[in-house]
């Protein structure tokens, strides 16, 4: 089978394209740059040449493949409306590119924000819906074309997917520790992320790709629910550093962007994609990501 892969040289995508390849999979990757089609050529993926922006070569790339696989993302946390336009725009070409194809088009989506008071699960439909919601309300847009032939399959990442060259989230709050000089939860620290190492994300992915029916809800989740706290403590242990609470008031102000989320209490479970996929976290948890010292160096 030959897919299609955004993000194909990213933190979760190259992981992915790892996985594929070393499965027997044939991998069409989008790179916008020379080192990034650089980088998949020398893993023995073909490349494609553009962006998200460039709609065209995603209706190339979902057109000439069996499968897509879409995970890039702009980030543009400065200007959320430019990255919602583009992943909503990005859906519906490959959608659109797809239907009546029947062909599995899996993509990636969050758990931030769906339900609160308890573990989101995958059986919760994502409240978000049109170009104004987080993400653009892709997942819900992409579900739509389930209806018009197309494999439509959401991936729900942990917030943190985490391992040796994170440049993500939990990067951030390190980073905010070191120019604070103390380790910071917001308020008690009692509020939940779930989290999930690289690899066994990877491997939800493609099991995704080879068991799961149009529609499917999957949660790539390893651990259901670390206090923040927990999260600040290793942080510290890590860098040396005291340990303290910041007030909800100041989360922005001394963890930057990330203040917000990182008080945020988004409990996740998987357990429905485990009995489905056959899938069990292996990979370190995140506390010993963090203790192992990689997120230090």
């Amino acid at each position: 089978m030959r897919v299609f892969i955004t993000g194909a040289s990213g933190w979760i995508g190259s992981a992915v394209t790892d996985e594929l390849l070393a499965n027997g999979y044939q991998v069409l990757g989008l790179a916008r740059s020379d080192s990034s089609a650089e980088a998949l050529e020398a893993k023995g993926a073909e490349v494609l040449r553009g962006d998200l922006d460039d709609l065209e070569a995603l209706r190339s790339g979902a057109s000439s493949t069996d499968a897509t696989i879409h995970l890039a993302n702009k980030h543009d946390w400065a200007n959320p409306a430019v990255s919602n336009k583009a992943e909503r725009e990005a859906v519906e070409t490959i959608g659109e590119a797809l239907a009546g194809s029947n062909r599995k088009f899996l993509l990636a989506s969050g758990v931030a924000g769906a339900v609160a008071g308890r573990a989101l699960t995958e059986n919760d439909a994502s409240p978000f819906h049109g170009l104004e919601s987080p993400r653009g309300g892709s997942e819900n847009r992409a579900l739509e074309y389930v209806e018009q032939g197309v494999g439509t399959v959401s991936v729900r990442f942990a917030p943190t997917v985490h391992g040796a060259g994170d440049q993500g989230f939990v990067k951030f709050i390190v980073d905010a520790a070191r120019a604070n000089g103390f380790s910071g939860y917001v308020g008690d620290g009692a509020n939940h992320w779930p989290a999930v190492h690289r690899s066994d994300a990877a491997r939800v992915v493609r099991l995704g790709l080879e068991k799961a029916a149009p529609g499917t809800l999957l949660h790539a989740i390893g651990e259901q629910a670390i206090p923040t706290r927990t999260i600040a403590e290793a942080i510290g242990r890590g860098l040396n550093l005291p340990v303290r609470s910041i007030d909800p008031g100041e989360a922005t102000a001394k963890l930057g962007m990330i203040g917000g989320f990182f008080a945020m209490d988004i409990p996740a479970s998987s357990a429905l994609t485990q009995q489905l996929l056959g899938w069990t976290p292996t990979g370190p948890t995140l506390v010993d990501d963090l203790d192992a010292g990689s997120y230090f160096a």
